[in-house]
């Protein structure tokens, strides 16, 4: 049994309130006291007996103080890079010329596949401790670079086992075979979708929380989408939605039909789409980065405004994002979006425990995780200014990690 004791924090971003001089009483990897350092208790029961005796004691400097931030988007599971692709993105050249190159996706796949998993294996962590030591404690991670049954279980499975190592975050793991149709299915686009929903079930057993589907141009269908999604529900995935990246499509109304732990991307979203999403509870995940790449900017604050659940997310990809910092997310989600602070940083710790279905991290309360951020500033105002707050300390279930 720990106990240990985090005082003198300046300001103490709760997830719903704002504490000056604040405390954190931690016991094991759990919060057992949260509150205003005057109001700190001299006995918790089942915790201890005199504050006095607690295992150890931090002081925190008079710094800010928050949950573990939480990146509700990522695909970290691939190898290789496209960096020659992007520089041809910022030259103008058109995705058709891209793909005549041997860019995309499918070239992602095409590494993927032939990287050994040792190597594979390392690259993953690398950007999962990158998340860690940034001030993130819980990833989604996506599979859907290999997009064979074996290579996407094996993908589910590195990704359990990685999570369990030291210096790594917690990881969601996210089922994304439905990402692109790979080239031996070409022409034979359905009999890959029915593949899909015929391999959910071994997903599941592998270790993955959610189904996600890639619902758009150029990718999968509604009904399609239907179809995957229905199909990791049936086994117990949650299921997700990659919605209105490139169009409107109605993955937004199949994602109320079915019940989506989250819809995501949303830059082709409309009012109609938020007020459905609001009637029937489906929470968006937005990333800053990318809507900053496309030049499209979903309605954020519109989406607030009617009640809708908003995550950020990095969405973390070899195509179009490298960052692995959840603080500079926070950045871009105020300089693009208009949020407040307030509201970004809602967004990347209660939002993203929300849409990943984890009641037990996001706010710092007692029973809750102790997944928490000391940060080298005193005030929240710090994200809008510095495009990448660094953290000073960062404890995962009551450990430090830095």
């Amino acid at each position: 049994m720990t106990v240990r004791l985090l005082t003198n924090i300046g300001r103490l971003w709760t997830g719903h309130d704002i504490l000056s001089n604040g405390a954190i009483l931690v016991h094991n990897d759990r919060i057992a006291w949260v509150g205003r350092a005057a109001d700190l208790p001299q006995h918790v029961p089942g915790v201890v007996d005199d504050i006095v005796d607690v295992d150890h004691v931090e002081n925190l400097g008079g710094a800010l103080v928050t949950p573990g931030l939480i990146d509700a988007h990522t695909h970290p599971v691939y190898a290789g890079n496209r960096y020659a692709e992007l520089a041809m993105i910022s030259g103008g050249s058109t995705p058709s010329a891209i793909t005549a190159a041997g860019g995309g996706v499918g070239s992602t796949v095409t590494v993927t596949r032939g990287t050994d998993p040792w190597t594979l294996c390392n690259g993953v962590r690398e950007r999962l401790r990158s998340w860690l030591l940034s001030g993130t404690t819980t990833v989604e991670a996506k599979t859907g670079y290999h997009l064979t049954r074996d290579g996407e279980l094996a993908d589910v499975r590195l990704l359990r086992e990685l999570e369990k190592e030291p210096m790594m975050p917690r990881v969601h793991v996210t089922f994304l075979a439905a990402h692109v149709v790979p080239p031996e299915y070409f022409g034979r686009q359905r009999d890959y979708v029915e593949a899909v929903g015929a391999w959910c079930a071994d997903a599941a057993a592998a270790g993955a929380d959610s189904v996600d589907v890639y619902c758009d141009e150029g990718h999968f269908s509604t009904e399609e989408s239907r179809w995957v999604l229905a199909s990791g529900r049936n086994v117990g995935l949650l299921p997700r939605i990659h919605a209105g990246v490139y169009s409107r499509r109605g993955a937004v109304q199949l994602a109320a039909e079915l019940g989506c732990a989250s819809a995501d991307l949303l830059h082709f979203t409309s009012d109609e789409d938020i007020a459905i999403m609001s009637r029937y509870g489906v929470p968006a995940v937005i990333c800053p980065a990318t809507a900053m790449q496309r030049g499209s900017v979903p309605p954020v604050k519109r989406m607030l405004k009617a009640g809708v659940t908003v995550a950020l997310g990095s969405d973390h990809n070899p195509g179009h994002c490298g960052i692995t910092s959840m603080p500079l997310v926070v950045s871009l989600a105020v300089a693009m979006f208009g949020m407040s602070v307030g509201d970004a940083l809602r967004a990347a710790t209660l939002g993203g425990a929300t849409v990943l279905g984890a009641p037990d991290r996001g706010m710092l309360a007692p029973g809750r995780l102790a997944d928490i951020v000391q940060w080298d500033a005193d005030h929240e105002g710090a994200f809008a200014w510095s495009y990448g707050l660094k953290p000073r300390r960062v404890w995962r279930g009551g450990t430090p990690v830095q």
